[in-house]
């Protein structure tokens, strides 16, 4: 996440100059962007700015000030006189936790976890206000998404703006140039699946008469194996069941039919052994180094160390596919929860629907195009240039950058709705734009989590244990500690432990859902 972040704020430095150079062209053919509160007529007069304040995280220990061109452009695009209070990202949860307990608010708190205990009970106090009524209204905000708005959502209520990430994040990655080499076609189905890594193991993928080689690189992190389980009908982390109750995606059979999968990949060395503690900071590392072949993961990481190969003068391409059939059938992947975060409006600091309609205003202003561009990359000449079409650093977020044209971690204002980012550039390589593609195809294949929107006590209180348990009977059955009865009873322990109280409350929660 903390990368993602990285990233997003890296961008976001080449990005003012583009709204600084949009607007220019504007002015200079006399269609500048009208600024809001500004009537069309010529003798319309201009409101006043609307002066708020937001709380949010910052990634570098300069952030953007007031002086910035970028910062008052943004100012007078949206007729708002701004305070944003950052706050470091590392202590960031605690500057909330003392905020939320004081009372007293700036008009915009960031949040990024949505179902935070201190955030849903300021909620449920009356602390901010319900938005969801007038998204409707916005050009921009009510183009949101109805899956990752449920998601954020508190008791069937929208209470925030969510910052828009890709439902449809994931994918395989895999060495294109061993594919070839062994004689294969991009695999479509679980067994297309296993025979490409056991071909990698068995086939000599990078033609050095060595054994020396394995199928797929896997981590500690275990999100690898929640998005294959997927693939043979186990569901995004709840399910559905016959009755219409929610059941946790470990104990359906379609679960245990992945388990088995994974333990065979396991078993005939087709991953590497040491998975259960391997360092998620060196996933890459396996296969830039010839070793491994195959990443499931975000879509990102094909084009990550397709270019780290290019970087290093590895010989050696990647490709990228999305889900690929199972057993039970159509491709699935898991849906993400859609969002980075949340925007909450404190009612204490903007008192009126006026007021409100303002900071909301302000809100869906900043998704327009050309300011997405400004406020993302910056100022063109300055902070980037087009070759081609294509974007290309000049400053990046990373060196030093003067007051005046200083754009760090404004990014992180933004919703991005519309996603206007991934096409205002061509691509950087071909790679990338299938990246890209692969994304917005696994949106209608998503599979969303039934339970996300809902809240349970025990799993606030013992959530981490929870899980972990569930994590460590997995690897166990992987690695071949455990049989499918030894699972099972690891499962009648999770139940007694808290799971029983945890399923209860959540099929409560959804139930209650369906009521409103």
């Amino acid at each position: 996440m903390m990368k993602m972040k990285k990233k997003r704020a890296a961008a976001a430095a080449i990005g003012i100059a583009m709204l600084a150079t949009a607007f220019a062209g504007c002015s200079s053919s006399g269609s500048k962007p009208e600024a809001a509160g500004t009537g069309s007529g010529g003798g319309a007069q201009k409101e006043e700015p609307y002066k708020f304040s937001v709380m949010m995280k910052s990634f570098q220990n300069d952030a953007i000030t007031s002086e910035s061109k970028i910062w008052k452009q943004v100012e007078e695009y949206t007729n708002t006189k701004l305070e944003v209070l950052f706050t470091p990202d590392a202590a960031y949860g605690d500057k909330l936790n003392i905020t939320l307990a004081s009372g007293s608010m700036p008009s915009v708190i960031f949040t990024a976890n949505a179902k935070l205990p201190s955030i849903v009970n300021a909620i449920k106090g009356g602390a901010f206000w319900e938005i969801g009524p007038y998204l409707k209204d916005y050009p921009n905000l009510r183009q949101m998404n109805e899956t990752i708005l449920n998601n954020t959502s508190v008791n069937g209520k929208t209470y925030g703006l969510y910052t828009a990430r890709p439902l449809g994040r994931f994918a395989i990655s895999y060495r294109k140039d061993w594919l070839q080499a062994v004689g294969m076609s991009e695999p479509k189905t679980t067994d297309d699946f296993y025979n490409m890594l056991k071909a990698f193991k068995e086939k000599d993928p990078d033609k050095n008469g060595k054994d020396d080689t394995y199928g797929m690189v896997v981590t500690k992190y275990s999100g690898p194996w929640d998005i294959m389980s997927t693939w043979f009908g186990a569901p995004n982390k709840w399910g559905i069941d016959k009755d219409g109750k929610l059941v946790p995606a470990h104990l359906t059979p379609e679960y245990m039919d992945s388990l088995k999968y994974f333990k065979k990949l396991y078993d005939e060395k087709l991953i590497n052994q040491d998975f259960a503690v391997y360092d998620s900071a060196k996933w890459n590392d396996p296969i830039i180094n010839g070793q491994a072949g195959v990443a499931v993961d975000v879509v990102d990481r094909s084009y990550q160390i397709d270019e780290k190969m290019k970087a290093g003068n590895v010989k050696g391409e990647m490709d990228v596919i999305a889900a690929i059939n199972g057993p039970k059938g159509a491709p699935v992947t898991p849906a993400t929860t859609g969002y980075g975060g949340i925007f909450l409006i404190s009612k204490s600091a903007v008192k009126t629907e006026a007021d409100l309609r303002k900071v909301l205003n302000f809100f869906d202003k900043i998704d327009d195009k050309d300011m997405q561009i400004l406020i993302t990359y910056g100022i063109e000449g300055t902070h980037y240039k087009v070759e081609d079409g294509k974007l290309v650093t000049i400053l990046s977020s990373d060196s030093p950058q003067a007051p005046d044209i200083n754009i760090k971690s404004f990014n992180q204002l933004l919703i991005g709705v519309p996603n206007v980012l991934d096409t205002a550039f061509k691509a950087g390589t071909p790679l990338r734009a299938k990246a890209n593609e692969v994304k917005a195809a696994n949106e209608k294949i998503a599979l969303p989590n039934p339970g996300e929107p809902l809240i349970s006590q025990t799993y606030t209180q013992k959530g981490a244990q929870l899980d972990q348990q569930v994590e460590d009977a997995r690897v166990k059955f992987i690695v071949g500690k455990i049989d499918e009865a030894g699972f099972q009873a690891e499962m009648e322990l999770w139940k007694k432990n808290g799971g029983n109280e945890y399923i209860k409350e959540m099929n409560d929660a959804y139930a209650e859902s369906k009521k409103k």
